[in-house]
């Protein structure tokens, strides 16, 4: 098996919101606090850079380039990373330069990162090309596609499986239903194989964030050959059929980073009620799927419902302008 390295602070707490709990009749609703993992501000990419990074370090590079769009969460997180571990960091971002860099672009920088803008391609269309530039340089780098959705990234949510799978025996309150933000397809993948690995009964829901293809291929179809990828890395092959990939597509209409009433609800409904903060972009959007399932009763009633909060903070700062827009004409 893959070995990993030590970035973040784990097992990340989980614990009930109990005002919630009240708000929903008939559910209680948990939080597992990704956010809270210790590195620049925390996130989910932070358990799969532990293998990817490893990785990098063992085949001998001494360079990383990723990509995504502009408020990466997964580059302000690889950059952080690459610091702490001293490699050198590319990022390949979308858009033009903006005149003024903020949340996590701004951080990203801080970090060291070179930062590459791409205009329109926001998913690692151009890694190639930057990669070629920076070899002709003497730089040896490691490519991680956009989102770490590989299955070496994927391991780290299958170990988040079994952290969780220990807190719910821990605690005796055992998950109905894991609710999460999907969107690069390595997160859910992960969790898929960790469900399946460590024998847990819990429901994974993935709320889909963008409706985009990545490279031609959808979302569903990522997480299946992912999934396949994992369970073959733990010596289980031939796997025909993906067992329970729920992802639901009705709440990422908006499109990628377009923020809406739903996400601003999410947004105040959480943090009024317990002082937890979402990121407008994934959490937002996930949370408010949430919501929307327990107050349809779309889940069935008596349940213990847990939210995977994957982070994304420093966004929140980049769309002040839209949320002061939003809540203003609320």
């Amino acid at each position: 098996m893959k070995k990993k390295m030590t970035l973040g602070f784990f097992p990340t707490p989980m614990h009930e919101l109990k005002t919630l709990s009240k708000m929903f009749s008939g559910y209680r609703v948990f939080i597992k606090r990704d956010d809270l993992n210790g590195l620049a501000t925390g996130g989910n990419k932070v358990r799969k850079l532990e293998y990817l990074l490893q990785d990098a370090l063992e085949k001998g590079h001494d360079t990383v380039i990723t990509a995504g769009a502009q408020q990466s969460n997964h580059c302000r997180l690889t950059a952080a990373a690459c610091a702490k571990v001293g490699l050198k960091c590319h990022l390949v971002l979308g858009g033009q330069e903006p005149e003024q860099h903020e949340g996590n672009l701004l951080l990203s920088g801080l970090f060291g990162a070179k930062i590459h803008f791409t205009g329109d391609n926001r998913k690692g269309e151009d890694m190639q090309l930057i990669a070629e530039q920076i070899r002709k340089e003497g730089a040896n780098p490691y490519l991680i596609p956009y989102g770490g959705s590989t299955e070496i990234g994927a391991l780290g949510y299958s170990d988040a499986m079994l952290e969780m799978k220990s807190q719910m025996k821990e605690t005796g309150q055992w998950m109905d239903y894991i609710v999460f933000a999907s969107s690069s397809g390595g997160t859910h993948a992960g969790l898929l194989a960790g469900r399946e690995l460590h024998q847990l009964n819990s429901k994974l829901i993935g709320i889909s964030i963008d409706k985009d293809e990545t490279n031609g291929h959808s979302l569903e179809t990522i997480i299946a050959d992912l999934y396949r990828s994992v369970m073959g890395m733990y010596g289980i092959k031939n796997i025909k059929e993906v067992p329970g990939i729920e992802l639901l597509r009705g709440y990422d209409k908006a499109g990628y980073g377009v923020i809406t009433g739903n996400e601003l609800k999410a947004i105040k409904v959480l943090a009024e009620a317990e002082g937890i903060l979402l990121d407008p972009v994934y959490t937002a959007r996930a949370f408010y799927g949430m919501m929307d399932l327990m107050d349809r009763k779309e889940l069935k009633p008596n349940s213990n419902v847990l939210f995977l909060h994957t982070g994304g903070l420093p966004a929140i700062f980049h769309y002040s302008k839209e949320l002061n827009q939003k809540k203003n004409a609320g």
